[in-house]
């Protein structure tokens, strides 16, 4: 991967010269795919114990309580058996009775990935026999090592976390019912989070019967858990602060060791030159991401990789310092009431949050 460079040093530096995102051309293997499949690191010390249930919304107390007790009776041995036998048999064995598979649903910021994580670090088997990665990032590993490899490289795991379950076209439905129906036959629990209920996913922007048929029966894999609430990003906080100037933003990067600096219309423009599954490696190192002349996106394809991008920086916590726009201004107004408009309030709940992360930068 070929970037430039930071002025050496420990600390903050008035002359270091700004990381460019624009200059980053990640390289990322398969095997760092699978290996990278655990929780983010802003999740890497969740648990249910420190998950604090909203007490005006008692569907966030049954959430932790039913995914404790389904972490718990996890703990036994693998239920394949013969699993991989099993798909070339005239005689399929029996199955374990009821769903396999949880499914978080509620708005952004409610805490789902939160539950999502403590799950996986909950349930009582080696990191390497449990997955958890994006809706996204499951995709692209079906890309990077094909169907049956990732069949094979994940039907002897205890679990599979799958987070944002979105389904952003028929093809990709397909390809993931196909994949999680393999999984549960060779005995892997599945838990998913989403926006919307797995029997809905489809709704509002696909009219295809074969595709919401699809949708249907996927569904089955889950007990849906329904978790309303507010975004707790916001919940009782100071709103966003307002964008600062563009030598504001400039005089940060060049005053904090590890930061990026790049005109936004230019990190649109790169996004699109970088495969989606390749975002995470884009932003390895950063202690922040400063960006100048951030405006509305032109087009749903560049907001649809923008909110990838964001994830990633949210996972990672990585504060964003901008000039320009305000971050709620990033979508137009047809995008938010369109079919995406849950993937674009998450980015902007997202980046929000980062923002004010972001802002002692400019105070210190």
């Amino acid at each position: 991967m070929s970037t430039s460079t930071a002025a050496s040093g420990t600390g903050p530096s008035a002359d270091a010269t700004p990381l460019s995102l624009c200059a980053r051309e990640p390289h990322v293997p398969a095997d760092r795919l699978v290996a990278e499949m655990v929780p983010p690191p802003r999740f890497d010390s969740v648990r249910f114990s420190t998950y604090i249930p909203d007490p005006n919304q008692p569907s966030q107390s049954e959430a932790v309580r039913v995914l404790d007790g389904f972490a718990t009776g996890l703990g036994g041995a693998h239920t394949s058996g013969a699993g991989r036998r099993r798909w070339f048999s005239r005689k399929p064995e029996a199955r374990p009775a009821g769903p396999r598979g949880v499914y978080l649903d509620g708005g952004y910021g409610v805490g789902k990935t939160h539950l999502l994580a403590s799950l996986w670090h909950a349930t009582p088997a080696e990191p390497t026999l449990k997955a958890f990665g994006t809706f996204v990032e499951l995709t692209n590993l079906v890309g990077a090592l094909g169907f049956q490899q990732t069949v094979k490289t994940l039907s002897g795991h205890r679990l599979l976390c799958i987070d944002e379950f979105e389904l952003d076209d028929p093809g990709d439905t397909v390809l993931v019912s196909t994949l999680l129906g393999k999984l549960v036959e060779a005995g892997v629990a599945l838990a998913a989070t989403s926006n919307t209920l797995p029997g809905k996913l489809g709704e509002g922007r696909f009219a295809s019967a074969d595709f919401l048929r699809e949708i249907q029966g996927l569904s089955a894999h889950f007990r849906a858990l329904r978790i309303d609430g507010e975004d707790y990003r916001h919940r009782g906080l100071p709103e966003a602060p307002a964008p600062f100037s563009d030598e504001q933003v400039t005089k940060a990067a060049y005053a904090t060791e590890g930061a990026a600096l790049d005109d936004f219309p230019h990190l649109l423009a790169h996004l699109a030159r970088v495969h989606p599954s390749r975002y995470g490696a884009l932003t390895d190192g950063l202690k922040a991401v400063c960006l100048t002349d951030v405006g509305p996106v032109p087009d749903q394809s560049t907001a649809l990789r923008l909110v990838v991008f964001a994830d990633r920086l949210y996972d990672r916590e990585v504060p964003v310092l901008a000039s320009g726009s305000p971050f709620d201004q990033l979508f137009s107004e047809e995008m938010l009431k369109g079919g995406y408009r849950k993937k674009y309030f998450r980015a902007i709940s997202r980046l929000t949050a980062l923002a004010r992360d972001a802002k002692p930068l400019v105070e210190s």
